[in-house]
């Protein structure tokens, strides 16, 4: 039998939106001043011709803030083993990205600045082509300007139900 929702039921909505597994990235930016980092679980692939991402932030927060008037970022796609990486970003009254990477590999991009946790699966940057506003996020639009690395293997950080199962283990009924 089918529940029906109420679309008012806030609550109820964000308990079926938990519902999707998806995989874990960070996003940095580098402002000029600091380092940004935020941990992002809503992104996704858009289109080959031409590369493009979509990236959701939440309104209102800082990185949002910030990606409203800088165009370059990065992203980074962490492996399982990067869980406690992904947890440093995702603390609300965190320090900048540079304090939260102490000890850990990364460097520079290229062409945004911003910084690139090594060792994940891979790692992009990327120019915002647009914004829209989206009830209480932002979306970015960007195209994939720089690949700045592909790992050959390596198991994804998968966000669900508001934590992060081992993905070879199987999902959490």
């Amino acid at each position: 039998m089918t529940e029906r929702i109420v679309a008012a039921d806030s609550a109820r909505i964000g308990e079926v939106l938990e519902a999707f597994a998806s995989g874990v990235t960070l996003l940095t930016v580098a402002d000029g001043r600091d380092d940004i980092g935020t941990t992002v679980s809503a992104f996704c692939p858009v289109s080959l011709d031409p590369p493009l991402v979509l990236v959701s932030l939440i309104a209102g927060s800082y990185p949002a803030e910030l990606l409203g008037r800088a165009d370059l970022f990065a992203v980074t796609m962490l492996t399982a083993s990067q869980r406690m990486l992904a947890g440093r970003f995702a603390a609300s009254g965190r320090p900048g990205a540079r304090l939260l990477l102490d000890g850990v590999p990364h460097q520079r991009g290229d062409l945004s600045g911003a910084l690139i946790v090594s060792g994940g699966l891979a790692a992009i940057e990327c120019e915002v082509s647009r914004r829209v506003p989206a009830g209480d996020h932002l979306l970015l639009i960007s195209r994939v300007a720089t690949v700045a690395y592909v790992a050959p293997a390596g198991q994804p950080l998968v966000r669900f139900r508001g934590s992060y199962p081992a993905v070879g283990a199987g999902l959490p009924a």
